[in-house]
């Protein structure tokens, strides 16, 4: 098995990461909250960002977890690539037949895709500095029974 070596993220790719999110997520929250739309449709939309950011956490958690050698069921890997590509699907058939300008369309477009981008990054640099406190832990540990 090949041995994994990790890099701790910079804390600058870390707060960038979280800013991307914070950003991509409130720009999109703040167009529906200012939106002509009816509230069923504010709530579809609202409901996928929730639906698109847990499935590409989910995602990136069984790729990494596969690619590390961890367990994944093979139904878990499915269900997780099945909802975040249904996401992206119910997104774009949302905005396909929104009534909305173009720009607008493209403005909720955007923010979802950096919203799931910087999720992915968040989750990454998390898990990546995990395996950092655990290793300072540890040595901090080993020093004190000595």
């Amino acid at each position: 098995m090949k041995k994994q070596t990790f890099v701790q993220p910079t804390p600058a790719f870390v707060g960038a990461s979280w800013t991307a999110l914070l950003l991509g997520a409130g720009a999109y929250l703040i167009g529906l909250w200012n939106a002509a739309m009816q509230l069923n449709e504010k709530g579809y939309y609202f409901t996928l960002l929730l639906f698109g950011l847990f499935s590409a956490i989910s995602l990136q958690k069984s790729v990494r977890d596969k690619l590390e050698g961890l367990k994944v069921t093979a139904i878990y890997y499915a269900v997780s690539w099945f909802a975040f590509v249904a996401a992206l699907v119910l997104l774009a058939v949302g905005l396909f037949n929104a009534s909305l300008a173009l720009s607008e369309k493209g403005f909720y477009a955007m923010a979802y895709a950096l919203s799931l981008f910087a999720a992915i990054a968040v989750q990454k640099n998390t898990r990546d500095m995990s395996y950092f406190d655990d290793e300072e832990s540890a040595q901090f540990s080993n020093t004190e029974s000595e």
